[in-house]
């Protein structure tokens, strides 16, 4: 859940009891979203706190302010809201994660611009000193807040541009990145050190609140070209939580007590949640926030791979296969979301559950390209909650399935992942669809590979059949046979 920018009060006068009240309820709403958001099957519930906590901080906070005139408030509520509803309504699922990047960087660059608002006019937002300063604990908070807001806005233009393929997905990896990437991080830190001490204004305070700022804007964009399509997910995730800790920072320069407590939330469900990631995928959580470190840069799938023989089937043939079958796993990754086929996949696991087929859904955590990505795409087909499994909930069942469906995934079923140190994808926990008696593999062509940019050895085993096809036209050809 990101979080808007509210227009606020003079920043540090006396608060309102009915101001902080309306602002403590609105958090409530905000942490009863937040648990709603944890399961599917609580989510539309999850939203509907959101949108009731933000309509109560954002009616309190226009009932109260004092600095922006009403009018342009108005104005610009009504422009946002316009733009939100037209993206809302033609954005596709296969959008929706560089959608979220996009709005992660509009929070960020909201932080740096509401920074540079109150170093410009102070006075107006009530964070000076008897003699005109800005407060030491405001300088502070300024720089902390316009450097998190700068690292966050050219992050999460990067993301933007890996997950909508206007940038490779290929982790780019920068001579001695990890020391100029510590050596901005230490520069940007000294800065704002520096920045808090200084009492003089001037010249000289400007420079410095403009160094910080070009300076995260600049590790923003260090610290995500090096990290891979396999990790983008939890890139997705952490940056989330930078928007968050940006907007808590502001809050306080602002003064207002709701973006303190909804920034807070944000910012830390959102380390959370990339921790426990992290752990599901085997990756160091330092390592993915600190830019990819310890990637080999060796390490990628840029290298042209030899041909080697598979099994092509046919959607008659699968059809027979699955008809057969006592246990299916369907495990769906973005190529389903791609091609909008989850429809036709339910379709087809209810007929199969008709002739007694028992069909379960496999989810991996970083299946598609944010988390959560594919269990909203099967919510949105109407499949029922109690059929979708987590990886570790599952994994083991794959040696008792007669079918391992594999529709659109590839990273999260390739064994190179247990096996191929140099691979990029190396401790990443996979399904052990190798373990089924038999695999059905839909992908476009065999000329395609993951997001992480490696072959797959799934595609060449003996028991696996490549049905190669659009994903939604397979699976309606499938139905088409079993019917």
């Amino acid at each position: 859940m990101d979080l808007s920018f509210f227009a606020a009060g003079a920043a540090h006068g006396p608060v309102n009891p009915w101001v902080a009240l309306a602002y403590l309820v609105a958090g409530v709403f905000f942490i009863l979203a937040l648990r709603g958001l944890s399961s599917p099957a609580t989510s539309r519930a999850g939203n509907r706190n959101g949108m009731i906590g933000m309509a109560i901080a954002v009616v309190t906070t226009l009932v109260t302010h004092d600095i922006a005139n009403i009018v342009e408030i108005g104005v610009a509520i009504l422009l946002g809201g316009i733009i939100g509803i037209t993206v809302a309504r033609r954005v596709a699922m296969t959008a929706m994660p560089e959608l979220v990047a996009a709005f992660h960087s509009l929070v960020g660059l909201a932080a740096v611009l509401v920074g540079l608002a109150a170093w410009l006019n102070p006075t107006a937002f009530g964070i000076t000193d008897a003699d005109g300063q800005i407060l030491v604990a405001s300088r502070v908070e300024l720089g902390l807040g316009i450097a998190i807001g700068a690292i966050t806005f050219s992050g999460s233009v990067i993301a933007f541009l890996k997950l909508s393929g206007k940038m490779s997905g290929s982790p780019i990896l920068l001579p001695m990145r990890h020391v100029i990437n510590l050596g901005t991080l230490l520069t940007i830190i000294g800065l704002v050190a520096a920045y808090a001490m200084s009492g003089a204004g001037g010249a000289g305070e400007g420079l410095l609140v403009v160094w910080i700022t070009l300076a995260a804007f600049i590790i923003g964009f260090l610290l995500i070209i090096p990290i891979g399509g396999a990790d983008m997910p939890v890139v997705v995730s952490m940056l989330n939580s930078y928007s968050g800790w940006a907007a808590a920072a502001m809050g306080f320069t602002l003064g207002n007590t709701a973006m303190i407590i909804t920034g807070a939330l944000v910012g830390s469900s959102g380390a959370i949640l990339s921790y426990i990631m992290c752990r599901a995928m085997n990756r160091s959580f330092i390592s993915v926030i600190a830019g990819g470190f310890g990637a080999d840069d060796s390490a990628g799938g840029g290298e042209a791979r030899e041909q080697r023989p598979f099994k092509q089937g046919s959607a008659a043939d699968a059809a027979f296969m699955l008809e057969q079958a006592e246990k299916v796993i369907i495990i769906p990754g973005y190529g389903m979301a791609v091609a909008q086929a989850q429809h036709a996949l339910r379709e087809m696991a209810d007929l199969l559950e008709e002739k007694g087929v028992e069909v379960k859904y496999a989810i991996h955590p970083v299946a598609g390209r944010m988390p959560g990505h594919m269990n909203v795409l099967l919510a949105e087909a109407s499949v029922e909650y109690d059929k979708v499994f987590e990886l570790e909930d599952i994994n083991s069942e794959f040696a008792q399935a007669d079918v391992a469906f594999i529709i659109g995934a590839n990273d999260v079923v390739n064994p190179a992942a247990k096996t191929d140190k140099s691979s990029p994808i190396y401790g990443m926990p996979v399904f052990d669809v190798d373990k089924a008696k038999q695999v059905f593999f839909i992908k476009r062509s065999m000329g395609g590979v993951g997001y992480a940019g490696v072959d797959n050895d799934v595609f060449y085993m003996d028991q696996t059949m490549m049905l190669l096809s659009d994903a939604k036209k397979m699976v309606e050809e499938i139905v088409k046979a079993i019917d």
